[in-house]
């Protein structure tokens, strides 16, 4: 292999370039430093503060076999630490680690050229863990950052000034943008992604999961993150009815509760929807899930194209998991019967309890139907007790044991929404009534600014639904015969001061701060509708506002307007290139003595001053010096003895009007220039 040459002097990369550059590197890595391993954080910090002392005190490079060495094992640390080098997070690590390896050799702009590219290509993979608008803010700067760094490595010579750099970097970026809005409005966009992301891409499993149990719900409290938000097209549904459903469960195993294995003829119920309709759009958060979520109960009309519901009414993604955040509209009726008819094989699911468990709650639910109470009444007995059993709603609950039921219900009786929907859920199975648990939201908060509603994790909720006969499944929330308060005015409401999160105290709800947080939401709201949401429906529906219907229209428009785009940024690039004229009076009346002047080839040299110019021309002509002379005289007055005057001025533009050159002189200039052409 031939020996690699070294590099010219021409090609050696300033200091004051190569401290930029580890600079804005520095600030492309900072973010993803969090979310590598400890080893390879302080590898990176490391061999940026080596880089950087070796600029100052113009340390060699590591000799190769070092280089080698610590790629293999940076190579090898990163699988080790994630299984694997691909994917999300362990391929964002492997790049992060190498682009700071590639340091140990950058001392040459060819080198920098490979650094720049790569930069890029680490500015997208931020989107791979955020896509909030303040991410979009930062790897705007960044990108005017990256391309600083790419006019400094084709600067030849020194590094250009730092303000130089960043104009010129920054005006490239901001005439970028305007193609950019065009081609993202225009373009046609195609539903799904264009390429598969790797398995382990976009955002954590966050919220509600696939199974409950005492204390998973109330561990969501605590979280101010966003669920999803909501915005209706005319009246919004009362606190009572904003119910926002999500997993159901049948199957309990004594704690915890889980979906269990439908029989076959549980698909498709059937649901009579009544009373009005509530129509909305949502923008859920990203959770890597399958499920979508709607206000209980949502119509099948107008369904998302990819979802489904499934057996439990449920919206449900007919595939994947939601990775990334999803606008979607729906249509739902709070008044409803659903599956008046119960197949045997399902009654027999709803009605399952473990043998020998909680034996307390199964006895005062025989002792209940044993007293001739029908279902409707068994179920108001049991809200009952809750009413007036001295129970409380608390974000505490004691810990409980197998028995988790006949605790809550005959000893702690302190307990958060998941125990009165799962001990109310297994007195029903044990009075002989279907029940099941159904998880999602409960209620929200209007944006202060906006017109929509925010749901949040901490508005997480679990209620219950039994089935009666010629009434279907109903639901039935005994939170609220405990804490009506939670349904009515939210969780905020029914907790006790020292069970309350900071950010649900309803006093701190207020001021500045509040509203500040408000606006930045509704910000992040439009970015989220606009911007992340944008996807084909959405499209369709904002050009079809401009007479763009179809495909075809679409590209049509786009090639017009990119076409126009580019023609307004060539003129505007060469309006900057072409000689500008002077904007000082006396300095317009000078050019145009030049122009005159370079008709007969005397044309004044960038380092020649006025005073030697026209000494030369007089030198070369010296026939034209009456005219002359007057016109320097007026000029140099005006322009460096500050003698200016608005009659001095009409002086000057009288002479260099009455300034003419004679034929005969135009005549001998001609000639004078096809004499030295040909002897050329």
């Amino acid at each position: 292999m031939a020996k690699k040459k070294p590099s010219t002097i021409a090609d050696l990369l300033p200091r004051a370039a190569l401290l930029r550059l580890l600079v804005v590197l520095s600030l492309l890595l900072a973010p993803h430093l969090q979310r590598l391993p400890i080893w390879a954080a302080m590898l990176v910090v490391g061999i940026v503060a080596w880089r950087t002392a070796a600029a100052y005190r113009g340390w060699p490079m590591l000799p190769g076999w070092m280089r080698v060495l610590l790629t293999f094992g940076a190579f090898a640390g990163v699988y080790a630490s994630f299984g694997r080098v691909s994917g999300q997070t362990a391929g964002v690590a492997l790049i992060t680690v190498m682009a700071a390896l590639k340091l140990t050799e950058l001392r040459a702009r060819r080198d920098t050229m490979v650094m720049v590219f790569l930069m890029y290509f680490m500015l997208i993979t931020h989107f791979l863990f955020s896509q909030e608008l303040w991410t979009a803010a930062y790897l705007l700067v960044m990108t005017a950052l990256i391309t600083g760094v790419l006019i400094d490595a084709n600067h030849p010579g020194s590094a250009l000034p730092l303000r130089d750099s960043l104009r010129m970097s920054s005006g490239m970026v901001l005439r970028a943008l305007p193609l950019m809005l065009l081609i993202f409005v225009l373009f046609p966009r195609i539903p799904g992604p264009i390429w598969g992301l790797p398995s382990d891409a976009g955002a954590a499993r966050s919220g509600l999961s696939d199974s409950m149990a005492p204390g998973e719900i109330s561990s969501l409290i605590n979280s101010e993150a966003v669920a999803f938000r909501v915005r209706f097209e005319g009246a919004v549904p009362p606190a009572s009815q904003r119910y926002w459903r999500g997993p159901s469960f049948a199957r309990f195993d004594g704690r915890k509760w889980d979906s269990g294995i439908r029989p076959p003829e549980a698909e498709d119920p059937v649901a009579e929807l009544s009373g009005p309709a509530y129509s909305y759009e949502v923008v859920l958060e990203p959770n890597r899930t399958p499920w979508l979520f709607a206000l209980d109960l949502p119509s099948r009309v107008g369904l998302p194209s990819d979802a489904r519901l499934n057996a439990d009414y449920q919206l449900v993604l007919t595939q994947g998991e939601l990775r990334d955040r999803r606008l979607y509209r729906l249509s739902s009726h709070p008044q409803y019967r659903l599956q008046t008819r119960l197949p045997d094989r399902l009654r027999t699911q709803m009605l399952q309890l473990p043998k020998n468990s909680n034996p307390r709650a199964q006895a005062l639910a025989r002792q209940w139907r044993d007293q001739g109470l029908n279902d409707a009444a068994i179920v108001s007995t049991a809200l009952q007790r809750f009413r007036t059993g001295d129970y409380s709603y608390t974000l505490r609950p004691p810990s409980l044991g197998r028995n988790s039921v006949d605790e809550f219900l005959f000893d702690t009786r302190r307990g958060f929404c998941e125990h009165y929907a799962s001990s109310f859920a297994v007195l029903m199975r044990a009075a002989g009534i279907p029940a099941r648990i159904v998880t999602g939201y409960q209620g929200g908060e209007p944006n202060a600014i906006g017109d929509y509603w925010i749901i949040r994790q901490s508005d997480a909720h679990a209620w219950t639904e039994v089935w009666l006969a010629g009434r279907g499944w109903q639901r039935v929330d005994p939170t609220a015969a405990v804490a009506p308060e939670r349904v009515e005015r939210g969780i905020g409401s029914a907790l006790s001061d020292t069970d309350l999160p900071a950010f649900l105290d309803p006093t701190q709800r207020q001021g500045f701060r509040f509203n500040l947080q408000a606006r930045w939401d509704w910000a992040n709201a439009q970015w989220n509708h606009w911007v992340l949401g944008y996807g084909p429906e959405l499209q369709a529906d904002f050009l079809q506002r401009f007479g763009l219907g179809d495909w075809h229209d679409m590209i049509l428009a786009l090639t017009i307007l990119i076409t126009v785009a580019l023609t307004g940024l060539g003129w505007l690039l060469l309006r900057q290139a072409r000689v500008h004229r002077p904007v000082d009076a006396a300095q317009r009346a000078w050019h145009r003595l030049q122009q005159k002047l370079a008709r007969i080839g005397l044309i004044q040299g960038d380092d020649e001053g006025p005073r030697d110019y026209v000494s030369r021309v007089i030198a070369m002509r010296p026939e034209l010096a009456p005219t002359l002379m007057p016109v320097l005289a007026l000029y140099l007055q005006l322009r460096y003895l500050d003698e200016a005057g608005s009659g001095r001025q009409r002086a000057l533009e009288r002479a260099v009007n009455v300034f003419t050159i004679s034929r005969q002189t135009r005549r001998q200039a001609a000639n004078k220039l096809g004499s030295a052409l040909n002897r050329r």
